[in-house]
């Protein structure tokens, strides 16, 4: 993944307690962490999950060495981990008895108009890749979104390099043959 000039350098001071540079890289590596965590655990809670995972690497900052990819890989690392013990809460959690006619009344502050193309064509990919099998739909986003290269994002998956290549082209291969299928 292409990554702006100086981000090396905006990790580095990062570590030494520059809040400035805290910043630069957060709105960096934020976007893409966030889709990422989108087709893992929904859009809903993409931003709660993320928001803790931030919170580890913050409390842990100390304990990381490395460049911008590395932290890339790091907090993606943090936030896949989140994101499964997420998972795992949330299939014990009790679900709601409530008729879906209550929620009809429910007010909704959102403003769908003023959402734009482009993050309805995201949110459309995102959905589609959620479709996949789990480690296709992880192989294919941290390959091809978020720009990790095999070995980095089989140290996140806690995979061989060769077998996150093969999830992420079997992936790409369903995405492909589902996108011919549509009118």
């Amino acid at each position: 993944m292409a990554r702006e000039d100086g981000l090396d350098s905006a990790v580095a001071a990062m570590r030494s307690g520059d809040e400035a540079a805290f910043r630069r890289v957060y709105r960096a590596v934020q976007p893409p962490l966030l889709r990422y965590l989108t087709v893992l655990v929904g859009a809903a809670d993409a931003e709660d999950v993320a928001s803790e995972a931030w919170a580890q690497a913050f409390r842990d900052l100390d304990r990381f060495e490395g460049d911008a990819d590395g932290f890339r890989g790091w907090i993606t690392t943090i936030a896949r981990n989140r994101a499964l013990d997420h998972l795992r809460h949330a299939r014990r959690r009790p679900t709601s008895d409530e008729p879906v006619e209550r929620m009809v009344e429910l007010r909704d502050d959102s403003d769908v108009e003023g959402d734009t193309l482009g993050r309805v064509q995201s949110e459309a990919v995102l959905a589609l890749i959620a479709t996949l099998p789990r480690d296709q739909a992880e192989a294919v986003m941290l390959r091809t979104v978020l720009g990790f290269d095999a070995p980095t994002a089989a140290r996140i998956l806690g995979k061989r390099p060769g077998a996150v290549r093969a999830a992420a082209h079997r992936g790409l291969r369903q995405l492909a043959k589902k996108l011919s299928e549509e009118p």
